[in-house]
């Protein structure tokens, strides 16, 4: 999945806090050149310091000219991307019918069109090198909703689709693509530069989503995920020859995933009959 085995080259988006960070922290680590970008580089020089290795980068994945400009000094400096995380992202706390039209598209501008910009920005020179891996960020909420997250996860139900497709596109090519799904990580996602709470809240959902708005204020900074492990996973991973298409990363994620499956077998087997009744005759 590189052209280098002994040094890649990563992009990562939102490389200045959170696993972003981490996994910029894991890479330099690992003695791999890092481009980290973030809407405001110089927290990324404060973290890191200066080092021949690392590339701070100015990027706002909502604005294309800036992606494309973040895109063309990481290639003018290191001549390749091996590694694209895309990482840059934040949730979303509320019921559906409490979250407004603005701030659904405000969210999706950055987790599923940001992605997208940045990712169409990325693959000429994967597709040029024939080699490359690309790790998109999803969640636990990207397999299986519910409320008082909605509209997060359906971002994240956005970001596994896309995956999919392009894992399909990209496979010959020599380009792999692979969708991390972290749980809940002892990172400040829950905190107020991570997570927004929608302003609006509506008595009849104070059982669902009002109890999901508590149990956010009592889990942040106290959740079981290690984010300095997850970071070292994501590394190892980048050195695999086969990467998996997704990569569940918690017991949280993969009880949830478990739990999903058996109720979609469930259901499907009481609904079988019905649902392969609507072909036409044969």
């Amino acid at each position: 999945m590189t052209t280098n085995d002994t040094k890649r080259v990563w992009f990562i988006t939102g490389a200045s806090r959170g696993i972003g960070a981490e996994i910029t922290k894991a890479a330099l680590a690992a003695g791999d050149t890092v481009v980290a970008t973030a809407r405001d580089p110089r927290k990324i020089g404060e973290r890191f310091g200066a080092s021949d290795a690392l590339l701070p980068v100015a990027l706002d994945v909502t604005n294309e000219a800036s992606v494309a400009a973040a895109v063309k000094a990481a290639i003018a400096r290191y001549g390749r991307i091996d590694v694209l995380v895309n990482n840059a992202g934040y949730g979303i706390i509320g019921a559906v019918e409490e979250t407004p039209g603005d701030d659904v598209r405000r969210i999706y501008e950055t987790n599923v069109f940001g992605l997208l910009a940045v990712t169409r920005a990325v693959l000429p020179h994967l597709r040029r090198q024939r080699a490359g891996l690309i790790l998109n960020l999803s969640s636990v909420g990207g397999y299986r909703s519910g409320p008082g997250f909605g509209i997060y996860c359906s971002t994240k139900f956005a970001v596994e689709g896309i995956s999919e497709a392009l894992h399909g596109e990209l496979a010959p090519l020599g380009i792999g693509v692979t969708i991390i799904e972290p749980g809940y990580f002892r990172t400040e996602f829950l905190e107020s530069n991570s997570v927004v709470e929608t302003a609006a809240t509506i008595s009849d959902y104070a059982e669902t989503s009002g109890m999901v708005r508590s149990r956010a204020k009592s889990v942040s900074l106290q959740q079981p995920g290690d984010p300095v492990r997850l970071a070292r996973t994501i590394v190892e991973l980048a050195g695999s020859k086969a990467p998996p298409l997704r990569l569940p990363l918690g017991s949280d994620t993969v009880a949830a995933i478990e739990e999903k499956n058996a109720f979609v077998a469930r259901e499907l087997a009481a609904w079988r009959a019905v649902a392969v009744s609507t072909d036409f005759p044969k």
